[in-house]
């Protein structure tokens, strides 16, 4: 095998190592020393596993706030990746709105860790589920609390513009 030959296949072994991490992103300043009791640690490696079982048997423990919000959050994206199946939407809205009552406190949490809010999902997950069921008045009432705390949900409009086409699609419902 020659130096090229080595490079490549060495580029394409890395590529494919990239691509089988799960999607969630691991916060740098997390370390096994952070960890305040056994809990901490269960819920982490549950939120960075990807595992769905294994984030909803984690959902009860006690934990720091910044864990909490990524075990929700994460379970929030999977649950809504699958809400085509009525438990799996029927247990995103349910984490969703303990998430958003939890809220509050993360958001402090948070905005103490980062300055800023990160983007957080699941009030856009959260709202496009209640859209599609019809629960217009409830979507809006969630993307308004996200603008209260001044998030944006990645569209070019935000959580104004997703306001606006809910109310378009209860005035054809």
């Amino acid at each position: 095998m020659g130096f090229f030959d080595f490079l490549l296949k060495r580029g394409n072994e890395q590529s494919q190592k990239k691509r089988s991490k799960p999607h969630y992103t691991i916060r740098e300043t997390v370390t096994s020393a952070r960890y305040s009791n056994a809990s901490d640690k269960v819920v982490f490696d549950a939120w960075t596993s990807g595992d769905l079982k294994q984030m909803l048997d984690a959902v009860d423990l006690k934990v720091n706030l910044i864990d909490r919000h990524h075990l929700l959050q994460c379970i929030v994206s999977e649950t809504y990746r699958q809400r085509k199946d009525d438990v799996m939407r029927q247990k995103c809205i349910e984490i969703s709105k303990i998430h958003i009552a939890e809220f509050p406190q993360i958001a402090q949490t948070l905005r103490r860790e980062h300055k800023t809010l990160p983007h957080i999902s699941t009030f856009q997950h959260y709202a496009t589920v209640l859209t599609e069921n019809g629960n217009y008045d409830e979507a809006i009432s969630v993307c308004n609390t996200a603008l209260g705390y001044e998030l944006h949900d990645g569209t070019q409009s935000g959580f104004e513009g997703r306001i606006e086409r809910i109310k378009k699609k209860a005035q054809r419902a």
